[in-house]
């Protein structure tokens, strides 16, 4: 029986040896759909062609496509074949966005089947007018001891009672600044900051003042005197791959930052969308400032962000009190079914496997992006990195002609808190997000375009290449 020679070299990927064969088969096929060796609608060769190729018995391809069925990688028709299966909503055909942060495609994870089979799970086990009913407070203890454990890693043991669910972590953070700052109010942040706590900012009449920062983040010594000159009511920070300078905070600059908080009597906010992305978290800042630290994680940049869930964690007695009615006031409550799933899934297992698989395609992703831009910043594990760019290229002109080759990027200014300016920390650049497009070889296309824009913008300007970039 003879297989279809541009089908069948993804065979040739197959790794013998220290795992089951049908699984090193499964993972084959999928690094050749990932990298685009396969095409949607590409017909898989029959079972018994491959296994008469690979000189192996038929129940262990039957195995392979089976479990490559279940990740959600091919699809059969009765009398027809085995085909790649064609993603949904996926047209890289046009514009490639790098602008936004979101997490890879898992590997070895079908995100898809995982879903239909836990919320089958779920309505089989829960009344569906229940899922489908207002749910007041933040949270079922439950789900906040699912939390707990989440968070783990970061914050060591919790008491679950301190932890409160919140339909992503726009709304946690609007209702935290709700809770804590009245109009007028100063909050510190990074020169560089998340748009989204600008925007939260801005809507309650907030000062945002910033701090000068280095390669780990706020100093101490500008930090300790910006609290006693402004009085300010919150601290705002993002320790860990700092959005979106990718930069992460030292063990002795978290704890020296937490002290400041809680010696000022200042409320320390830390976001940390990204922590679980690391094998190793680092400790989150909150840890050292157990009576004025209020921490707030979300699954979006590590699991999915269609799963509006995101976990606040407070000191409890008044303040925690203070922002569960504030969480209720902006939001009412989270999705009870996109909240139970994620409980299901912590519980159960399966989240930290999808992290696994996550972490695995965020890990290649970064190599990709060290090997084409090899002066971009960021973690092994991050879902972006940041380029710093020489003196004298405008960023808008760079944003315009990543454009024009048909990459989307953002820069500095959609960032900043005043004038983009190197003086205090603040610094003119680009973050670029790994985690958008389904393939890794449009990844790597983007990528190879925009080191082509920076060449030609460093030999317009006679910019050496030397300079960082």
């Amino acid at each position: 029986m003879v297989v279809n020679a541009a089908t069948d070299r993804w065979l040739d990927r197959v790794e013998r040896g220290g795992r089951p064969l049908y699984l090193a088969l499964a993972e084959a096929l999928e690094s050749a759909i990932r990298e685009g060796e396969l095409q949607p609608g590409d017909q898989l060769p029959p079972q018994r062609a491959v296994a008469e190729r690979l000189g192996v018995d038929f129940t262990t391809i039957t195995r392979a496509y089976g479990a490559a069925r279940a990740r959600g990688l091919v699809e059969g028709a009765v009398g027809r074949g085995t085909f790649v299966r064609a993603r949904a909503a996926d047209d890289e055909a046009g514009l490639v966005d790098l602008s936004m942060n979101l997490p890879p495609p898992p590997q070895g994870v079908s995100l898809g089947a995982l879903m239909k089979a836990t919320a089958r799970t779920i309505l089989e086990r829960t009344d569906p007018a229940i899922l489908m009913a207002y749910h007041p407070g933040a949270g079922t203890l439950g789900q906040k001891t699912a939390g707990a454990a989440w968070l783990a890693p970061c914050l060591g043991e919790i008491a679950a009672e301190r932890v409160l669910i919140g339909p992503g972590a726009q709304t946690a953070l609007t209702a935290i600044l709700a809770a804590v700052t009245r109009p007028g109010d100063a909050v510190i942040v990074e020169p560089l900051t998340y748009p989204g706590l600008r925007a939260a900012a801005e809507q309650r009449g907030l000062r945002l003042i910033p701090c000068p920062v280095d390669a780990e983040g706020v100093v101490p010594a500008a930090l300790d005197r910006l609290c006693a000159a402004e009085g300010p009511a919150a601290l705002y920070l993002v320790p860990t791959t700092q959005n979106p300078t990718a930069s992460t905070m030292g063990l002795e600059r978290r704890q020296t930052v937490a002290r400041i908080a809680e010696t000022r009597g200042v409320w320390l906010i830390e976001d940390d969308p990204y922590g679980r992305l690391f094998d190793a978290p680092p400790p989150a800042l909150c840890r050292f400032a157990p009576t004025r630290g209020l921490y707030v994680a979300t699954v979006s940049k590590c699991l999915s962000p269609g799963l509006r869930t995101a976990f606040v964690v407070t000191p409890g007695g008044e303040i925690g009190d203070a922002v569960a009615r504030a969480l209720r006031a902006t939001a009412l409550m989270a999705s009870p079914l996109m909240t139970a799933m994620v409980g299901s899934w912590i519980r159960e297992g399966q989240a930290e496997a999808l992290l696994e698989g996550v972490r695995r395609e965020a890990r290649a992703r970064r190599a990709i992006a060290a090997e084409i831009l090899p002066l971009a910043q960021g973690a092994a594990e991050g879902v972006h990195v940041w380029l710093d760019l020489p003196p004298g290229l405008d960023p808008g002109r760079l944003r315009l002609m990543a454009q024009q080759q048909g990459v989307s990027v953002v820069t500095a200014d959609a960032f900043a808190i005043g004038p983009v300016r190197r003086e205090g920390g603040l610094r003119e650049g680009v973050r670029i997000s790994l985690g958008g497009p389904a393939r890794q070889a449009v990844l790597s296309d983007a990528l190879r375009r925009i080191a082509g824009v920076l060449d030609g913008a460093r030999s317009r300007q006679g910019v050496g290449r030397g300079m960082v970039v």
